[in-house]
Formats: C-alpha cells, structure tokens, sequence
C-alpha cells in the first residue's frame, strides 16, 4: 500500500492529524514512533500498585479554548482537576504562583488585601526600563529576593542556563498574584482524562484508515510507500543538523512506590535550590485515587537525551529560523508541534495548532 500520509511522531500533533485526515479526508495514514507506544510524553499506564503514573512526567491538560475541550471530549471523558503547586523553601511548603499566602508565610506577614500585597511588590521590585530575559520579567516584578528565593536555582536546574539567559517568555508563563489563589493555572477548563491519556490516544487513532507502527524510526521507512510527510520531530534532526544542532532540555525520571497514603501536600512540589531534582510529582494527587501506596517520581533535568523543550532565546531563535527557512522550501513536508517548530508549547496549543494545520491542508485538497 502507498500511504496518502507518513506522520512521523504519535503525540498530540501527529495523532490528531493522524485522526483528522483519516476521518474527515478519508486519507490513508501510516502513523509512526520511534518509541514504543502513542501518547508522546503525554503517556500514561497503571502501575503495579495500581497507580495511573504519567512516564514522562506530570501533564495537567488546561485551556480556555472551548473547541479543543469538545474537539478532545470525542475520545475521551474528563475529571476535573485543579491543580496546584508548592515550592519548598527556607523548611516550608509555600505556594506557586506566588500569591498572598506565599508572601505572608515567607516574611511573616499578615495582609489580608490584595493592595497590602501589591505595595509589598512594590517596594520590592526593581525598575528595568527595557525587559531583555526572565531574569528581568521576574525582579521588575516581586524583587530580587524572591527571584533568588523561588525561580533563580529552578530555573537554571530546569534549563541549565541562567534565567538572564533566555527569553522572558519563559518566567513570565507563571503569574504573580495578590490575591489567596493557589491554582498553578488560571484557565476556564482545568481537567484530566478520566481513564488516562493513554486511552484517549487509542480512541482517536482507532480508524480503519490509520495503520500504526511503534518502535519505528522515521529513517526506517521507504519513501516510496507514502506520499506526503507530517513530522513532528526536531526539525534540526530532519534536515540532518546541517545548521548545527537546536538545544533541547531532556529529563529523567526516578519513580517510589511508598506505603503511605500521601507522600506531600499537593500533586508537584518543586525544589528550588539545595536539591539535584527539580521537583516530586504524586501521582495519586492529580489522578484522584486511593489506596494504602502512593507513587511519587523525582524529576532531573539533563542537558542530553530524549528532547522534551526547546531552549528559548535570542541565539536559539536565529538557529531555528535557518532550519524553517528550509522546512518552507518543502512543498509536500508539515513540521508541527513543540519540536518541529521550536515552541515551548502546552498540550492545548499543540491540537490548536494541529488542527489548524489540517484545515490548511483540506483548502489545498
């Protein structure tokens, strides 16, 4: 068979172009992954304790786009989920975003008004007339100390760079508050599979159209089986590094099963500063189980390995433009997704993006 479609990557991206094409341009896919399974990072399974435990680390779906939520509810049902953070420092759990409590709890405080936070900030934050990198967006913002406190040693344990180092953008994802809001997102739609991205995976590419193939290299299949290429990959490693490599963050994982019944107060506490993880994820918190045993997974961020984010920042950015340059001279190749096109991108803003790339597709068919 000659495939109409080879998508190289069975992720968000690639599943729901995989889904698209094949139900709603009755086109033949053949959808593949070098890994073992589909899910992309996104992959979860049940553990022998019976735990729903995310392989690659926590992913907590949110948007305020009401399309992906009905576009996503075809294949699976949802648990709402409002998930918070906490950072630990100076001995104590402290909520993340910082908000009132945050403040109060730190510098022993006691403001009971959004207007006593904010003169707090205030006094705090630096004037910098022109915001270059994240270092900048976070001390224009609540000061030095608690830059140095809550998002210096994360960020550079989590980048391996320093927050002066890359775009602001990065930092400025997390919002600051004055208010006692402890939700880590401000989003309409905060929820998580019922039954586990997994088998929302399996639901969307269940077609007669989609062929998968798993543990299956791009470079592994023939060209002459299919037509046109989606690839969700890193860009640079399609077009053979000949720019030179794209930096990417890449993490390992260290998972504990402990009998207890909670092993800490929320479902991710990061670990700023005096830790080599970056932060310990229970499982059980985000996916609303019970039972005697709790599944924890301590998180280190590597420089090499699997890619999971891109690096943003000025020097990265150019790079990237060459490889796009290029990806553009290709008339039958679509580079989608957080690795194909260099994004730090949300789940929810992966299926946008996939989504409109396929109605791009459809108007040229």
């Amino acid at each position: 068979m000659i495939y109409d479609y080879l998508i190289v990557g069975a992720g968000f991206a690639g599943s729901v172009l995989a889904e698209r094409l094949a139900s709603q341009r009755d086109k033949k896919v053949l959808l593949i992954d070098k890994r073992g399974h589909i899910g992309g990072n996104a992959y979860d399974f049940v553990n022998e304790y019976g735990m729903r435990v995310h392989q690659y680390g926590p992913h907590i779906f949110h948007t305020n786009d009401r399309k992906i939520i009905e576009y996503l509810s075809q294949f699976t049902e949802w648990s709402k989920y409002l998930h918070r953070v906490m950072s630990f420092v100076n001995g104590i759990f402290v909520p993340i975003p910082i908000n009132r409590t945050t403040i109060n709890m730190l510098f022993h405080r006691n403001y009971s008004t959004d207007a006593d936070v904010q003169t707090f900030f205030d006094q705090q934050k630096e004037y910098i007339a022109e915001i270059r990198n994240s270092e900048d967006i976070v001390v224009s913002k609540v000061g030095r100390e608690l830059y140095n406190l809550l998002y210096k040693g994360y960020t550079k344990k989590h980048w391996g760079v320093d927050p002066a180092q890359l775009d602001p953008s990065v930092c400025s994802r997390i919002p600051v508050r004055t208010d006692a809001n402890d939700l880590y997102f401000n989003d309409t739609f905060q929820m998580m599979p019922r039954n586990g991205y997994s088998e929302m995976f399996r639901k969307m590419v269940a077609h007669s159209n989609i062929h998968i193939s798993v543990s299956t290299p791009f470079l592994d299949v023939p060209s002459t089986t299919y037509n046109k290429v989606i690839y969700t990959g890193p860009i640079d490693e399609y077009f053979g590094f000949m720019f030179g490599k794209l930096p990417y963050r890449s993490l390992r994982f260290e998972f504990e099963t402990i009998d207890k019944e909670f092993y800490q107060p929320v479902g991710v506490v990061n670990y700023p500063n005096d830790y080599d993880y970056t932060r310990i994820t229970e499982f059980k918190q985000i996916s609303g189980q019970r039972g005697q045993y709790t599944t924890i997974a301590k998180e280190y961020s590597l420089e090499s390995g699997d890619p999971y984010y891109p690096i943003p920042n000025n020097m990265n950015s150019a790079k990237y433009r060459l490889y796009d340059k290029e990806s553009k001279k290709l008339s039958t190749v679509h580079f989608v997704g957080r690795l194909a096109t260099y994004r730090y991108y949300n789940m929810d803003q992966v299926v946008a993006q996939a989504l409109s790339i396929f109605d791009k597709i459809a108007t040229i068919q």
